[in-house]
């Protein structure tokens, strides 16, 4: 940003010399990148910072300086010759999109004697680099330069219906530019338009068909505001930048639009001009400044040194900023639109800083501390656990969307209503999910569409749903867990392994057993996700939790998986509240064990999980543990039975177990498994 000696001493009494007040603008952080002597001014070239667009002009520069000289900042009155027609009178202005223009401002000025600006006006527009092109131009680059507001000049008679609309471009608009460029408007683009056509790029440019030159004698000024992500994506998509785009871009101060209008309007009355009556100013929704809290014990614990009070209030009250003395040292500071990088406390604090002088806060060595460490976060501890368990069983962790696409969410029939969103991003994300498998699904299909040959995956994350008839939301913490495709990649050594039902059973087996969760449970149920007979409930202390099984061959469809898919969904949050099993740990055993195997029939009606819970039942003496290795039906056995092979493992603590004592233990086991489970040895 390039800043004139001469032009601050507009708005400064400076006694300093441009030396100097170079000095004075690296101390307050506005940094001279160079200075340039040019026809008996010094011009800087300044550091400008993307959040203080208020130092994108001269105004904005002379109230920093004026705060650390501790001199007055003038204030200029604006006044010129008025018409008897009000603006009204000559112009209309409707703005048909408040959200990418909230405030529109308007003169006219007639009689204007288009031609070269005086030599005062010149150096000026020279000074700041650009080209003195005719007067009425200049005005407009001057205002700009001065205040940081862009303004545009219409030629009031080529505007169709003497009608300004604000509105976005319709398809297949186009417009050619000031500088001759014929470009192609897209309907995201807002426009300034007149009846027929557009005339501008809002916050960009003005169009060639509504620009001034030498037979214009009537003047229409704009002065506005604009939003700024709107402004950069136009001048972007069109690559476009200009003075008014660069200043728009950063968030030009909405009050600023009415003096600036005043301004050029004063400026063009000085040409022959005469100016409208009662500005035509369109602000359907007022913006109110900010308050911050300040505390003055707050500016010691961050700067380090106790700064006086007089010092803060004549700082904050330099720079535009409202002290109200809530209490003592509390002050209720009202920050001006102009400021926009002031939100917070600490922002105050560093303004303090910058004009206090950072030389001037003392370098010590900090103390070393003792700090306490926090309480350990227990419910983040488990679920670190959680994942780090099934990392080893070979699954990766996948974060989802918690947007869901309605429709899909319908096929899979959760049992919860689903909570939809007031603004989605798109139809196809418009509420918040019931379930983590459809995501899960969702990333399947992605990676097995890019040749994976197997996904493993699992995610922890909240579902969301209306409970009490929609009149309060929920969100439940859930562990959703994915297999399909080949579990082991093929090598010399062996074949390759396709995943199965048992693999994401045994995952959530060892899940809970790793948790220290020992009474967990499986019984068979019919669930919506899952193909008929192929589904558990997943049981912890007789406590649903949730479900495995076969996803259902259509909704895998759905989906373009070809492959089997199995999945998993507990509910991770009543997990985690439950008290788990304290881990013991016990010295390494001095005496071998001894293993049995035993091969029995059951009646086909018994499930694993029957077997498996009258094991646990067993007491006999020196048994440590046991498994289930096999379970087999088939053409060598009756046709009504199953049968189970189960190893046995037996250990004394003291001495090594005979066999006879082993052959006595393995006849209970036998005889209590006979009452139980009625079984017939093979």
């Amino acid at each position: 940003m390039k800043i004139s000696y001469e032009w601050l001493k507009e708005y400064v009494d400076l006694k300093i010399s441009p030396r100097e007040l170079a000095d004075c603008l690296n101390r307050i952080g506005l940094m001279v990148e160079s200075m340039e002597e040019l026809a008996g001014d010094t011009v800087y070239e300044i550091e400008t910072y993307a959040n203080r667009p208020d130092t994108l002009g001269h105004l904005g520069v002379a109230r920093e300086i004026a705060t650390l000289l501790d001199l007055p900042l003038k204030q200029k009155s604006w006044t010129y010759p008025e018409l008897e027609q009000k603006t009204a009178d000559l112009v209309d202005i409707q703005v048909l999109d408040p959200q990418l223009c909230p405030r529109y401002c308007g003169l006219v000025v007639k009689g204007v004697k288009v031609g070269p600006s005086p030599e005062w006006l010149k150096k000026r527009i020279e000074a700041v680099g650009l080209r003195p092109i005719n007067n009425i131009v200049d005005v407009s680059n001057y205002v700009c330069f001065a205040l940081g507001q862009p303004i545009h000049t219409f030629d009031l008679h080529k505007l169709a219906g003497q009608r300004i609309i604000v509105r976005r471009a319709r398809k297949g608009e186009t417009i050619t530019t000031l500088d001759g460029q014929k470009v192609e408007l897209a309907p995201q683009m807002l426009v300034i338009a007149d009846e027929l056509k557009p005339v501008a790029i809002a916050g960009v440019i003005g169009g060639e068909g509504s620009g001034i030159n030498e037979s214009t004698v009537d003047v229409f000024i704009e002065s506005a505001n604009f939003d700024p992500v709107s402004v950069r994506l136009t001048a972007k998509q069109l690559g476009l930048s200009t003075d008014a785009s660069y200043r728009f871009e950063r968030g030009v101060d909405i009050n600023a639009a009415p003096e600036a209008a005043r301004m050029a309007a004063a400026l063009l009355a000085k040409f022959g001009g005469r100016v409208s009556r009662e500005m035509l100013d369109v602000y359907s929704i007022p913006k109110k400044n900010r308050t911050i809290t300040l505390r003055l014990k707050r500016i010691t614990e961050l700067l380090g040194v106790k700064i006086p009070t007089e010092l803060v209030i004549k700082t904050l009250s330099g720079l535009g900023l409202k002290l109200k003395e809530e209490r003592k040292e509390v002050w209720s500071v009202e920050i001006p639109t102009f400021r926009l990088d002031l939100e917070r406390e600490a922002d105050l604090v560093e303004e303090i800083a910058r004009f206090f002088g950072y030389d001037r806060i003392p370098s010590e060595v900090t103390p070393v501390n003792t700090f306490e460490l926090p309480p350990a976060d227990r419910k983040r501890d488990k679920i670190w656990k959680v994942k780090e368990i099934l990392f080893h069983h070979g699954f990766d962790e996948v974060i989802n969307f918690s947007f869901a696409d309605p429709e899909k969410e319908k096929l899979w029939q959760t049992g919860y209503q689903p909570i939809a969103l007031k603004n989605p991003i798109s139809a196809r994300f418009s509420i918040l999910r019931t379930s983590l498998l459809p995501g899960l699904m969702e990333t399947a299909a992605w990676n097995f569409n890019r040749e994976a040959t197997g996904v493993h995956i699992f995610e922890a994350g909240n579902i969301y749903f209306w409970e009490e008839e929609g009149e309060k939301h929920r969100e439940e913490l859930r562990l959703g867990i994915l297999t399909s495709g080949v579990r082991e990649e093929q090598s010399w050594l062996s074949p390759r392994k396709e995943t199965d039902f048992f693999v994401l059973k045994g995952a959530v087996e060892g899940l809970f057993h790793y948790l220290g969760f020992d009474q967990l449970s499986f019984e068979p149920v019919d669930n919506s996700f899952f193909e008929p007979g192929h589904s558990l409930k997943i049981l912890l202390k007789n406590e649903p939790l949730g479900f495995l099984g076969l996803i259902r061959s259509d909704l895998a469809r759905i989906y373009e998986l070809e492959k089997n898919v199995f999945a998993a969904e507990i509910n991770l949050q009543v997990v985690l509240q439950r008290p788990a099993r304290t881990f013991t740990f016990k010295p390494v055993p001095r005496f071998p064990r001894v293993s049995r195997d035993l091969s029995f029939l059951v009646d086909e009606t018994i499930s694993y999980q029957n077997v498996y819970q009258k094991l646990q039942k067993i007491n006999v003496p020196y048994l440590e543990s046991f498994e289930i290795y096999d379970r087999f039906k088939g053409k060598s056995i009756p046709a009504d039975k199953i049968s189970f092979s189960v190893r046995f493992y037996f250990r004394h603590q003291s001495r090594t177990l005979q066999a006879e004592e082993i052959d006595r233990a393995m006849m209970q086991i036998t005889s209590q498994l006979k009452t139980s489970l009625k079984i017939q040895l093979r």
